[in-house]
């Protein structure tokens, strides 16, 4: 086995990542060695590099002050083969390719012991607290997190690790809709194209897709959705009122800006659900009054559980969640990647995959 291994790592905030070389890890313990052979590149990845959340009014929250400490590997949508294992590890053996649950919680707390790990307060992230999977290699601390995908295409379904269960996590807390009601998914990128999917394959028959992008639209009726809605229109509100026939009863928004949540609580129906799982930023706004008085909710979704990727895994396998598109890329063009993401420029969801050409 060789010694060392390769990441691109964030040595400063804000600069761009750099390839680094470390010696390999010897699992001991529960502890799972990976080939890493997919690794989903994030919209919160970029939150990341550039080292802060932007909070509005309130400013911002750094990274440095979440407890993350450079220099680190970032990456955690993680999928490859099992190369080595601890002592103690029962249920994954030597070969095996797996995806990666990379939202470990403290492990104490009633949420760890619930398996609701995404409530959990201290949380240790791999690709934020622990290296992750932007690398030819990644240690796992424990087997549980990891998830059999053998006879899967792990960069197909190494988003649902983030994107995947995120959309779930929330669409479980939407819970079911009645017939003639709708869905609104703002922001048609890796997180809202795989919500279309899934939402799709959990029984939402009618889902309308927003963004401002008409290629990203096209996506979005590919995955399933009834409608499409370019939000840059001057009547969004009214138009997207009108596509619900005055019944839209939920809006997942993955993008997570000013602009999607004055959309949002403006189009709900009484009684209506805004749920936010995208963290663009800024301030969210609306009249008090509204929330009594239009009996909305407004309620956040932080990605998801252990249990939820489990589920998902298995309506894969049983073909349910249709495939978003997948754009595979060396982990040495991840510089470039960002980029490309960053401006809007990717449809789906990049994949890099580590042991594919030059490093």
């Amino acid at each position: 086995m060789m010694k060392n291994y390769t990441s691109y790592d964030l040595i400063e905030w804000g600069k761009p990542f750099e390839k680094s070389q470390h010696a390999l890890p010897e699992p001991t313990l529960s502890e799972v060695l990976i080939r890493v052979t997919a690794a989903g590149l994030c919209h919160s990845d970029l939150h990341v590099q550039k080292g802060y959340m932007d909070l509005g009014e309130e400013g911002r929250l750094t990274f440095a002050e979440r407890g993350a400490q450079l220099p680190m590997t970032f990456g955690h949508e993680i999928a490859g083969i099992v190369e080595a294992i601890g002592d103690k590890v029962k249920n994954v053996s030597i070969g095996q390719q797996v995806i990666v649950f990379p939202w470990i919680g403290c492990g104490d707390c009633l949420a760890c012991n619930e398996d609701r790990e995404s409530d959990c307060s201290a949380m240790r992230i791999i690709g934020l607290k622990q290296k992750g999977g932007f690398a030819t290699h990644c240690r796992i601390e424990n087997e549980k997190f990891l998830v059999n995908i053998d006879g899967l295409d792990a960069a197909d379904v190494v988003p649902h690790a983030c994107s995947g269960i995120t959309v779930y996590n929330a669409l479980e807390k939407i819970g079911s809709l009645r017939d003639g009601e709708w869905l609104a998914v703002i922001g048609c990128g890796g997180l809202g194209l795989n919500a279309i999917a899934i939402a799709s394959a959990m029984g939402f028959g009618n889902i309308i897709g927003i963004d401002i992008d008409n290629s990203k639209l096209d996506a979005a009726r590919q995955m399933g959705a009834s409608k499409t809605l370019n939000s840059k229109s001057a009547n969004a509100v009214a138009d997207l009122q009108k596509f619900a026939e005055s019944r839209l009863m939920a809006v997942i928004d993955t993008f997570g800006g000013e602009s999607t949540g004055q959309l949002a609580v403006r189009a709900l129906a009484k009684s209506g659900q805004y749920l936010l799982v995208g963290q663009a930023g800024g301030d969210f706004k609306m009249p008090q009054v509204w929330l009594p008085q239009k009996a909305i909710m407004v309620r956040g979704s932080h990605v998801g559980n252990s249990p939820q990727l489990r589920k998902l895994i298995d309506m894969v396998r049983a073909g349910k969640i249709k495939q978003m598109p997948i754009e595979r890329r060396q982990l040495s063009e991840i510089n470039q990647a960002v980029e490309d993401l960053e401006q809007g420029r990717v449809t789906g969801r990049i994949v890099f995959q580590p042991d594919q050409g030059k490093l």
